[in-house]
């Protein structure tokens, strides 16, 4: 993780619906360029301008920062070559290449660091550049002043210099910096996935009932509308005339379209998948319901999250309590130690600084996240936020989406009823007295049918290897089924509506399935009930989830007794039944000002507010691409046993993280006295520089080799 933001941050700015936002697609409006940015000046996340600004800063650090390298560490790799070249002109050298470094490409983050000094607000950039600042001040001065340096700070190469140190941290930052922000640019991502639901062009009736197309920003509310079967709903309002089937899965996560006819109400984004229909629109623009998911989707991503992260925490501590042993050093060094005082009291104040600048604790969290972010991609899981790993690990309710998270996210064949009281009068297709009869039939009729529920019905015979007879006359009529001939016999298959009385067999139906009505010649012939079967590992992933310490709460879109059945089936904590995205997002926040840190599953379009607002949001890979986006990580194959997996990988990774920081400044923090002359009174001896070099690079490698133990980690 790298150094991030306090509470102060300006945020960076994210589209509006219907507005002219410079990374995404207006409401109505043509697609905005795809190279257009912000002002260079204008801060986009974190204070920082945009990434594209701070890449070319980047890639002239790092060209910098190699030779820079070099020219320090060279003598430990050929110290026979070095020790021929003049010392001087290498530290000159290490001077011309550092200065670029740190003045231009580190310039975002010495004015962050300002904001930070001014606005009394510490932060991890505070104890960066204030460390790397100090290195660079004291090699400068090295440089220039070297011969008037107190024996005790001179070794026999000449006074030690820690440029290196300024260039290779100001790079590493800038390149942890740019990983963020891609990582939190990819919102906009998903908010243009959500405006391109809306179509640019509607088909609007005059009086006359002439049709003309026209950009969608021009419809005012009581305007006609036609929209064709495969075209995306323009604007939220009621069916005029005609009937149709209306796939509103953005909304409500199920896979089954519903029926629509005149005066019912549809939205905006969701698709018509059957019949032509007039529409008078009643909601446009802005005030759609599309518009509003966007909006909460922009709300939720520029909301701060409930947990402040664990370096920012530390700095905020000890970015005050290093400053004033400096100053401390700095007074009782002038005040009250040996001439020359100025020098003294100056080197042992840098000192200080020098040995507590942040190269390990830069390193803590960032090596420990990338490790674990390998790790989990053997396991299965994406980690898109790195952020979101560390918050993972403390959270304690998950609310988890049903269809295609808990479920499979299309309607099987679950049952199939004959009704009672049918007899086969004789040879051929007449009169089904069996089951398979009843689906040969059924798939028959439905086989020129694009509908879910058809090729729902059309794959459970084949799954039996029943041969379907060809069919003749096929018709659909939106909202009622569609009918064919099979042979001699002329099938119906259409929805029963819930709360319908059904005649049936002996075999019960399931009360949470969707039920279909065969007719055979005008007659019921029977019923066959399909619904959204549950994953096979779901339940073994719940049972582990809670053992683990998690309330499992299902928030779905779908009716009562669907969700009833569904968490009785899985032994969940609780459940919400027929909720609208927005009050998906709602529940999130509920449940945070209750105090618990919300983890929420989901992989539909409308889970995206709710995966913004969530501490952490997790997408199915199976799953549209806005929830994937909206999300912090992304299991690979939609399989909860990877989401368990998640938690174990988190968990480890927050203690790799705890552990790392204790290295970092274990022995950083042991030799601040030191750097101070604590032992000067006793022995007359200085902390020379060079073994606050030696302290910063065992804190480096005790980090790095603790965050590869993570590759090793049982999930």
């Amino acid at each position: 993780m790298t150094p991030s933001s306090s509470h102060h941050d300006p945020r960076r700015h994210a589209p509006t619906p219907g507005g002219g936002h410079t990374h995404a697609h207006g409401m109505h409006g043509a697609p905005a360029a795809a190279d257009s940015l912000p002002p260079p000046d204008e801060k986009v996340y974190m204070g920082l301008p945009h990434e594209r600004y701070l890449r070319p800063r980047f890639w002239v650090a790092l060209l910098f920062t190699v030779p820079v390298l070099v020219l320090a560490m060279g003598e430990m790799v050929a110290p026979a070559f070095f020790h021929r070249l003049d010392a001087r002109v290498l530290a000159w050298a290490q001077l011309a290449l550092t200065t670029p470094v740190f003045f231009w490409a580190g310039a975002p983050f010495i004015r962050r660091w300002w904001t930070s000094i001014r606005e009394r607000d510490t932060n991890m950039f505070t104890l960066t550049v204030t460390g790397t600042g100090a290195a660079y001040a004291y090699s400068v001065f090295a440089v220039l002043l070297g011969d008037r340096f107190p024996a005790a700070l001179r070794t026999a190469h000449g006074v030690p210099l820690y440029f290196e140190a300024t260039a290779f941290i100001t790079t590493i930052v800038l390149l942890g910096q740019i990983l963020e922000q891609r990582a939190h640019a990819r919102t906009d991502e998903a908010i243009r996935a959500l405006l391109d639901l809306a179509p640019k062009i509607a088909h609007r009736l005059d009086v006359g009932g002439h049709e003309t197309d026209v950009p969608l920003d021009s419809v005012l509310a009581g305007d006609c509308l036609r929209v064709r079967p495969g075209e995306h709903v323009p604007v939220d309002g009621a069916l005029a005339e005609g009937t149709s089937e209306v796939d509103e899965s953005m909304l409500t996560g199920e896979p089954v379209p519903v029926a629509k006819r005149a005066g019912d109400r549809v939205s905006a984004g969701t698709l018509n998948t059957t019949g032509t229909f007039t529409l008078r629109a009643e909601r446009v623009g802005r005030d759609t319901l599309l518009a509003q998911i966007v909006r909460l989707v922009e709300e939720a991503q520029n909301s701060e999250a409930p947990i402040a992260r664990l370096a920012d925490r530390v700095s905020a501590f000890f970015v005050p309590a290093v400053a004033a042993l400096a100053l401390l050093t700095f007074g009782a060094w002038f005040f009250l130690g040996p001439e020359p005082r100025f020098i003294h009291a100056l080197l042992n104040a840098v000192a200080v600084l020098i040995i507590a600048c942040p190269c390990a604790l830069g390193l803590a969290t960032p090596v420990s996240i990338v490790t674990a972010i390998g790790r989990g991609a053997h396991a299965g899981v994406l980690v898109k936020d790195d952020a979101a790993l560390e918050r993972h690990a403390g959270a304690t309710t998950l609310l988890i989406d049903k269809t295609g998270t808990l479920t499979e996210g299309q309607p099987r064949v679950v049952d199939v009823s004959v009704a009672a009281g049918v007899a086969d009068p004789g040879p051929g297709p007449t009169a089904p007295a069996t089951a398979d009869a009843l689906l040969t039939l059924a798939a028959a009729a439905e086989s020129s049918s694009e509908h879910p529920l058809a090729r729902a019905i059309v794959a459970a015979a084949r799954e039996r290897g029943l041969t379907l007879p060809p069919a003749t006359g096929f018709s659909a009529e939106p909202g009622f089924g569609v009918q064919a001939r099979v042979g001699r016999t002329l099938v119906k298959v259409g929805r029963i509506e819930p709360g319908a009385t059904v005649p049936h067999g002996d075999k019960p139906l399931h009360s949470s399935a969707t039920l279909v009505g065969v007719t055979v010649d005008g007659r019921h012939a029977g019923t066959i009930a399909l619904a959204d079967t549950i994953k096979s590992t779901t339940a073994a992933a719940i049972r582990e989830l809670q053992r683990l310490g998690l309330r499992v709460v299902m928030v779905t879109g779908d009716r009562e007794e669907t969700a009833r059945a569904v968490a009785t089936e899985l032994g969940l904590d609780g459940h919400h039944a027929g909720v609208t995205p927005a009050r998906k997002q709602e529940l999130v926040r509920e449940h945070h000002t209750r105090g618990e840190r919300v983890v929420f599953a989901g992989d539909g379009l409308n889970d995206a507010p709710a995966l913004a607002a969530a501490t952490v949001g997790i997408a199915m890979g199976t799953g549209t691409d806005v929830a994937m986006h909206s999300a912090g990580l992304v299991l690979v194959k939609g399989d909860l046993a990877a989401l368990v997996r998640a938690v174990h990988l988190s968990r480890a990774t927050l203690r790799n993280i705890k552990q790392n920081l204790f290295f970092a400044f274990f022995y950083n923090g042991l030799g601040l006295p030191l750097a101070a002359g604590a032992l000067y009174p006793f022995t007359g001896w200085l902390l020379n520089p060079m073994f606050a070099g030696v302290a910063m690079s065992l804190s480096s490698i005790s980090v790095v080799s603790n965050a590869l133990r993570l590759r090793r980690v049982r999930l």
